[in-house]
This record gives structure tokens, sequence and C-alpha cells, in this order.
């Protein structure tokens, strides 16, 4: 929950709100912006990443499930061990992508920057099938 928000109380996050900060585990120009939860414990979460224009987060997995909203620009998303761009789907504003835990996939912000929102259980987990894409081992 956002910082001082009890349960039973009403709470709001505007998009002037997110505070983007980097993560370890992303690309060094790529933001997570964390609405609600603590990604590090147990307990439901809700995120926004952020990626520029031509940024790659290669193939990885997550351990738990993850609920994926579009918020803006075009995510482009693929399953598979390796890189592949024929494999990548487009999917739009609006759109919601369900993604099992352990699924093995890949993004490229290949039109622009995009905007998701990523609902799950933590703690958030990201682990590269290629430890050499995985920018904490640099």
């Amino acid at each position: 929950m956002p910082e001082g928000m009890k349960p039973d109380v009403w709470g709001e996050i505007f998009p002037d709100d997110v505070r983007w900060m980097p993560f370890a585990a992303f690309p060094e120009s790529a933001r997570l912006g964390v609405l609600i939860g603590d990604i590090s414990k147990p307990g439901p979460y809700v995120v926004r990443v952020k990626l520029p224009w031509d940024v790659k987060l290669m193939p990885h997995a997550h351990p738990e499930n993850r609920i994926y909203t579009v918020i803006s620009g075009v995510f482009y998303i693929g399953r598979g061990q390796e890189f592949d761009p024929e494999k990548l789907v487009a999917y739009p504003p609006g759109s919601v992508i369900i993604l099992p835990g352990g699924t093995v996939h890949f993004h490229w912000a290949k039109s622009g920057e995009y905007v998701t929102q990523v609902s799950g259980t933590g703690p958030l987990g990201m682990d590269y099938f290629d430890a050499k894409d995985d920018p904490r081992k640099r």
C-alpha cells in the first residue's frame, strides 16, 4: 500500500505521484514505479514499468504469476529462451496480458516508450535465462 495508507482508508495514486526509479534487474534506462505493496516481501503488489524507445529486456522469467495492463505506448512481448523479433506480439494501450509464473519471455520497446502496469503477489522475482543478460551480474 502507498506509504502511510491504512487498509480501511480510501487511497488514490495519480500519474504524477508515481516515483520512477532504477531497478537493479533492468537495463540502466528502464524504470520501475512501485504503486502498492513491498516488492521484496510476500503479498500483493502493483508496479509500473517504463521502457524507453529501443530498450530490450532479454529472456527472463518471474516465479510469480503476473497480470500486465498496457498503460501507454505499444508493449511488444514474446515467449521463448532466445530473443526473437519474429515472436513479438504488439499490445496497444488497454490490453491485458496474463503471464503464468515461470514463463520465459522478452520485451522490446520497438516503436517507442511504453508503460505497463504489473500486478502480482510478491516477492517480485526476475531471473534471466542467460546470466550474461542480467544487469545485476555486470
